[in-house]
């Protein structure tokens, strides 16, 4: 007696669910590409030196903001304080901080690098906005479309040493 077999039908793959989350996938992640690129701020970290540091007789500024609670005290590493910008009740003075840092820009025009050292309480919104005041500047008088000034576009950011007052 011949021996009955059941016949097999084709299989067919069933990628509609498929093709659904990558039409919702592939656009999800071309956007996120393009925003998270947008978000970087190119920046450099103080090297560590082993040995004494040489002193360059040709650019002999040393540019630190130093943000502290009350104040933004802008001075040299080499010469000291330059000046202190007490806060106002809306948060730092980045108007002045902008005007001092031109000035001083005119005086020292190959400068590049500059260093912003915050306090371990300060925001993280307070410490992009001096950076960004840092890095450059509205011209004065400047309505419309003009470009930024570029100040000091090398940021370096740090600890913030503890003050004398603390002591």
């Amino acid at each position: 007696m011949p021996v009955r077999r059941p016949r097999k039908h084709a299989v067919h793959l069933e990628v509609t669910a498929f093709i659904n989350v990558i039409v919702v996938l592939v656009p999800f992640l071309l956007s996120t590409a393009v925003f998270s690129h947008l978000a970087v701020v190119d920046m450099a970290l103080p090297t560590q030196s082993s040995g004494p540091e040489r002193i360059d007789t040709d650019n002999l500024l040393k540019l630190e903001v130093v943000l502290r609670s009350d104040a933004l005290e802008v001075g040299d590493r080499i010469g000291g304080l330059i000046q202190r910008i007490p806060s106002t009740p809306q948060g730092y003075d980045l108007a002045t901080l902008s005007t001092l840092l031109q000035d001083i820009k005119a005086k020292y025009p190959a400068t590049r690098s500059a260093s912003v050292l915050a306090q371990p309480d300060t925001s993280y919104d307070s410490l992009v906005q001096v950076m960004d005041t840092v890095r450059q500047a509205r011209p004065p008088g400047a309505t419309g479309k003009v470009p930024d000034i570029e100040l000091f576009p090398d940021v370096s950011i740090g600890d913030a040493p503890t003050s004398a007052s603390k002591k």
